[in-house]
This record gives structure tokens, C-alpha cells and sequence, in this order.
């Protein structure tokens, strides 16, 4: 007998995408492509470019694949946030988070195993993943980028944060990240809460299928705890598969540069960019 081949996800980003993913992919959605270059513009979210069908199978090979391999990222609120201040009006919050997530940096993890033999870790490795946040970007990104699989279950968040890294001489001045949104059919919410005019006073939703949330960071924001529908905990989870670009610096190798759709080819072993600034792996 010849066994039924297990569910893969496809080795290109690009067999997720629908037309209209594919245009902006190609470069030819004028309203999306190069959106990022604004500098008012923190963010791009963007619906009906993943075709849900796919995205929907594509969730459920993932959660079958790696939800046992999971560890817990938390970071709680510092016991004494309250305690330890000696003067009024004074407190001052770290990042928060609670969320799982598959460690895909070390390939002796299990959830690097589990991800390979899905085919996950081809997908985040393509040049489509990558080609789709350049064009968003509007910029040059260095081909070798980071990779992260999140899970957040009922009641997990991320706290309010800018993801700032005034240390790292490659991120000092901003970077890309990119997000897919997996989310299972129990969950009923989760939202990105974002700085605007200085507060926090914009939102929009993030529990989605198939939804690409494209980033231009740092900015200030947060992640609302996931919310299940009623009686419905255990199975409540959002997915989140993640890429982080650096910007390609004008000394870039060709080699080792995705181009956003449109821009000029390398010229003397170098490529520039149409954006300026670094990011972070």
C-alpha cells in the first residue's frame, strides 16, 4: 500500500497569495507597494491577499505539527513595580508578554524539526516571503532574515512596547518586520492597539485567516489578550508566523539583497535601496 503524503505547506510564499497578493508580490498595487516609505505610516495590514482556503489549511497543518513543541515566553510585570517606588506618579513599565513560541533559530529543536518536515521552514525561507515585504517596504532588504513561529492562547498579549534597538548599529534606524496571522475558528478576538499623536488610540484587529500585517518599527504598541469564544479555551489559538529584515545598506552585496519590485539592478557589487535606515534579524 502507499502511504497518503502527509500536509505540507508550499515552498513559495507566492502558492498562498490570490491575484491580488500577487500583484502587490509583482509590484503592480500602486496603493500597497512601497506603502512603508511614508513615515507617518507605522504599518500595513492587508486582507484578501491570502486565499483563505489555503490559509485555513495551512493553520490547521501548522497546529497539528508544532503545537506540541511550544515553549512559554513570559516576561510578567516586575513584583515590585509598585513596591519599589519611593516618589509619586513615577512608574515605569518593561515589556510584558505571554506567548508561546517554536524555536526555530537552533535546527536540534523540536519545533525546528517539526517545522522542516511541514515544509514551514522552506515557506519562511522563500524569496516570495521575503519579495512581499520588500515591495510593501518599499525597500532593499538583506536576504538572510529571521524567522519566529508565536502562539498565543486565551488571555496572552504582548505588552506595550517600541522595539527600539538604539544599541544595534543595524537596527538604530528602523527594520521590517512582517506578520501572517493564523488564527483558529474558537477564537473571537485579538486586537493591535497603536500610538497615535501620542496615545494609544487607534486599533485594529489582528485575529484573522490568512491576514499580512507588514511593520516599518520601531512605534509604540501593544497586543490585547486573546479572547476565546464561550466554553470554547482549549482550542484558542492564534498563530503567528513572523520575518524580521534588515534594510540593505548601500555596501550590500547583490547576492545577498531581495529588491522590492521596480527598483534598479545592483551597480558595481553594491545595491541601494529606495528607503533609508537598518533592521534586525
Amino acid at each position: 500500500m502507499v502511504r497518503a503524503m502527509a500536509p505540507r505547506f508550499p515552498t513559495q510564499f507566492a502558492d498562498l497569495l490570490t491575484p491580488r497578493g500577487r500583484r502587490i508580490l509583482e509590484g503592480r498595487d500602486p496603493e500597497t507597494c512601497g506603502a512603508l516609505l511614508d513615515p507617518t505610516r507605522p504599518f500595513v495590514a492587508l486582507q484578501g491577499v491570502i486565499d483563505v482556503k489555503k490559509a485555513a489549511e495551512a493553520r490547521d497543518v501548522l497546529d497539528a505539527a508544532l503545537r506540541d513543541t511550544l515553549v512559554t515566553m513570559e516576561d510578567p510585570i516586575p513584583e515590585d513595580s509598585i513596591s519599589g517606588m519611593v516618589e509619586n506618579y513615577t512608574e515605569a513599565l518593561p515589556k510584558t508578554v505571554r506567548v508561546r513560541t517554536a524555536l526555530l533559530e537552533s535546527r536540534r529543536s523540536r519545533s525546528w524539526r517539526a517545522a522542516e518536515e511541514v515544509g514551514l521552514v522552506a515557506l519562511l525561507r522563500s524569496d516570495t516571503f521575503a519579495g512581499f515585504a520588500a515591495a510593501v517596504s518599499g525597500r532593499a532588504l538583506k536576504r538572510s532574515w529571521g524567522i519566529q513561529v508565536l502562539c498565543y492562547g486565551p488571555g496572552d498579549y504582548t505588552g506595550p512596547h517600541n522595539d527600539h534597538h538604539p544599541e544595534e548599529a543595524d537596527a538604530r534606524d528602523g527594520y521590517v518586520d512582517m506578520h501572517v496571522s493564523l488564527t483558529m475558528p474558537a477564537v473571537d478576538h485579538q486586537y493591535l492597539v497603536y500610538a497615535k499623536d501620542g496615545h494609544f488610540s487607534e486599533l485594529t484587529k489582528v485575529s484573522t485567516v490568512g491576514g499580512i500585517t507588514v511593520y516599518r518599527l520601531p512605534f509604540w504598541h501593544y497586543t490585547t489578550p486573546l479572547a476565546a469564544k464561550k466554553a470554547r479555551e482549549d482550542a484558542a489559538r492564534r498563530w503567528v508566523l513572523l520575518g524580521t529584515f534588515l534594510d540593505a545598506g548601500p555596501k550590500t552585496r547583490a547576492s545577498s539583497t531581495i529588491l522590492p519590485p521596480g527598483a534598479r539592478p545592483p551597480v558595481g557589487g553594491t545595491t541601494l535601496g529606495r528607503g533609508t535606515g537598518a533592521g534586525r534579524r
